[in-house]
């Protein structure tokens, strides 16, 4: 029974060990394996990610909503896992009402505001800074699955299109994650 034990051991930390470098090879191809800048509609990248989503959408009956997205300059993958690890969060961190999202853009003077609004669990104010570094995580890995990335890239991603990204929430009323893209 205890060699079952340490086996049961080694083979979860092996597990765990293969996310995280799968997590940190996720984080770095975002600037080696970029795709060069063209025209981008952000309603069909925005589309794109509902669609990799669309189990993990209909198994928790999450509304996704969203206004008119602009075209933007940027790489259109990238921006599909923007969105897809905001939408992703969303649901995962949702409250007990089923999950409601939505997108929206608006023209600032040098480029677009970007905001992902959801009614989730929210965060408390001193960990909406933290929550964007790598291997971040706010809850226990048994209350909550994934390695701590997903913000992570999505703040790579944002800074190689030379924005910016932050968060504003309240715990138990929701999060909106903002983003934004410069001309």
């Amino acid at each position: 029974s205890k060699a079952n034990e340490y086996i049961d051991f080694a083979v979860n930390g092996s597990r765990i060990m293969r996310n995280m470098l799968l997590g940190l090879l996720e984080y770095s191809r975002v600037q080696t394996a970029g795709h060069e800048f063209s025209e981008v509609c952000a309603n069909e990248s925005l589309e794109a990610a509902i669609n990799n989503l669309s189990v993990r959408i209909k198994e928790t009956k999450a509304e996704i909503t969203h206004d008119k997205l602009p075209k933007i300059k940027g790489d259109a993958a990238q921006l599909t896992q923007l969105f897809q690890n905001l939408i992703q969060n969303a649901i995962k961190f949702r409250s007990q009402a089923n999950p409601r999202i939505h997108i929206s853009a608006e023209r600032e003077e040098n480029g677009w505001l970007f905001s992902v609004a959801d009614n989730g669990i929210g965060i408390e104010p001193q960990y909406l800074e933290s929550i964007f570094g790598v291997f971040q995580r706010l809850h226990p890995s048994d209350e909550f699955d994934g390695m701590g990335m997903g913000l992570a890239v999505c703040k790579r991603i944002v800074k190689r299109h030379k924005g910016y990204i932050w968060a504003d929430s309240e715990p138990g009323k929701g999060s909106t994650f903002y983003f934004i893209i410069p001309d």
